[in-house]
């Protein structure tokens, strides 16, 4: 066990909309410390969300990430030499950090021309309620649904 807690990090706003959760999403994004090249593939997404549902990307990406958080996940908990899937609740701060990995990691497993193509197309998807990062969210939520007799084994 760790001896005390690790510190939070606070991250700066982002320059043109002033959020701090563009920048966290903008750092899980990033590549080999280019944070320009992914700012440019975030707000060039943003763009093309906007074109494409004539509406304001960033409250569509800020619906998507709402959409794509899950509210209850598995963790593994070994009791009595047998490995149990135990459901948990989804804090506030890691549900958000969940869904834009989810986010991210199924934008970039998408068919496209360019990374912020393939970003739209998932922002616009999860916003609707669909594609593979939603897909997730239902899934873990089945699973947790599924091991719903385990739950009297909490942390």
């Amino acid at each position: 066990m760790r001896k005390k807690k690790a510190p939070k990090r606070y991250v700066q706003p982002d320059p043109k909309f002033g959020d701090v959760m563009i920048t966290q999403f903008v750092n899980r994004l990033m590549y080999e410390g280019k944070k320009s090249v992914a700012y440019g593939v975030f707000y060039g997404a943003l763009d093309l969300v906007g074109e494409r549902t004539k509406e304001n990307g960033l409250d569509i990406w800020k619906k998507a990430i709402q959409n794509v958080g899950p509210s209850v996940e598995v963790k593994t908990r070994r009791i009595g030499g047998a490995n149990f899937q135990i459901p948990t609740e989804v804090r506030g701060e890691r549900k958000v950090s969940v869904a834009m990995k989810w986010l991210i990691q199924y934008s970039r497993d998408r068919n496209g021309k360019s990374m912020a193509d393939k970003l739209a197309m998932e922002i616009v998807a999860a916003s609707k309620g669909e594609g593979g990062a939603f897909k997730k969210k239902e899934d873990t939520h089945k699973m947790a649904e599924a091991n719903k007799a385990f739950a009297h084994f909490k942390f």
